[in-house]
């Protein structure tokens, strides 16, 4: 668990990882570091969706382009205003079915927001309206707000720099799978370095707890 954290919060790659254990005595090869990553990064992101303290009800939501196997898929995001992790998700297609897929998804973890704030894409308007027209089915009376002005993005924008920095060493994923896990351990490391899991000092010991 040190390996993978320590992999997911800064930017060294599985060889320098390697070398680095071998040093303190923990001969691991860096292959079996990509599978522990890929194994265990998601669960505990999962576990700490649904764990994270509660965000502020006005959302900002954006996606990032991301290289695997020289294709660009997208990574979905979304903070609040004050700049908290809603949730994320790794997506090949940019569409409606993918932004409806997102937005259900951080509904589920993170409640009903009161506004969402996007810019033009058509593809996160209309999956704002579809969920909209999901939660009018369900009886709920009063829509989600949805604001499309990019300036106000700014705080989800600001907030992809940490992921840029730590994916510009890895030049590119080899798989979609391998992306989406390292991506989802990512996120959690920043999330503990915004402290939305309470007031344990240790950042590793935040990140031990979501794994058990």
């Amino acid at each position: 668990m040190h390996a993978v954290f320590f992999y997911l919060l800064y930017s060294v790659s599985y060889r320098d990882l390697e070398e680095i254990l071998s040093k303190r005595g923990v001969h691991v090869d860096h292959a079996t570091l990509n599978r522990w990553i890929i194994k265990y990064a998601p669960l505990v992101a999962d576990k700490a969706r649904r764990r994270k303290q509660s965000c502020d009800r006005s959302w900002r939501m954006d996606e990032r382009y991301v290289k695997v196997k020289g294709e660009w898929v997208y990574l979905y995001r979304a903070v609040d205003k004050f700049g908290k992790t809603l949730d994320f998700m790794l997506s090949k297609r940019r569409n409606k079915a993918a932004a409806t897929k997102f937005f259900a998804r951080a509904l589920e973890v993170c409640g009903l927001p009161r506004k969402i704030v996007i810019d033009k894409s058509g593809a996160n308007t209309a999956g704002i309206k579809a969920i909209n027209k999901m939660l009018q089915g369900f009886g709920c009376p009063i829509p989600i707000e949805m604001i499309r002005r990019k300036f106000l993005k700014n705080v989800v924008e600001q907030d992809h720099r940490f992921i840029k920095r730590r994916i510009r060493p890895m030049l590119g994923f080899k798989s979609f799978d391998s992306a989406s896990a390292t991506l989802d351990g990512i996120e959690v490391a920043q999330m503990i370095r915004k402290g939305q899991f309470g007031s344990i000092t240790c950042p590793f010991k935040q990140f031990a707890q979501l794994a058990v």
